[in-house]
């Protein structure tokens, strides 16, 4: 069995209701995670939008949610939640936490990437996404992505 990440708030490339942007409640989808790998010892979370500002002129990957040293035996993870012992990361309002889509202009891409990690992370004081991914490095065991879009 892969790695999967799932949600029951929308399916692989379909829209991210409102409840999970700035135009709603602003809180993470549930998300669902199956297959992790036996040896995994912890798991990380990214989730980005590589259309910022305009998907006509992307300019950059807008950071919205980091979340790492999650438990390997978490399976959920419930609407606006972070799984316990779970640490989170800045996202690029520079803020720790999840916010949601909030696009300028045009239909985005919001892109949920699960990674399945043979170590637990060192301690980061309030990392990025870009420092993250380093201490990730030669770690990963598996990785899901799960596609979400948004338009305002």
């Amino acid at each position: 069995m892969s790695l999967i990440l799932s949600s029951a708030a929308f399916s692989n490339g379909a829209d991210i209701p409102t409840r999970h942007t700035c135009d709603g409640a602003d809180i993470s989808p549930p998300l669902m995670l199956t297959g992790v790998p036996v040896n995994t010892r912890s798991l990380a979370l990214i989730v980005d939008d590589p259309d910022a500002p305009d998907p006509a002129a992307p300019r950059m990957v807008w950071v919205h949610w980091v979340l790492f040293n999650i438990a390997p035996t978490v399976t959920e993870i419930p609407a606006g939640k972070v799984p316990k012992g779970a640490r989170e990361g800045l996202n690029d309002w520079k803020e720790q936490g999840y916010r949601g889509p909030c696009p300028p202009v045009g239909r985005h891409r919001y892109f949920f990437k699960l990674y399945a990690l043979d170590c637990m992370l060192p301690d980061m004081d309030r990392p990025g996404k870009a420092q993250v991914e380093k201490a990730m490095q030669g770690h990963v065991l598996e990785q899901s992505e799960l596609l979400g879009l948004y338009q305002r």
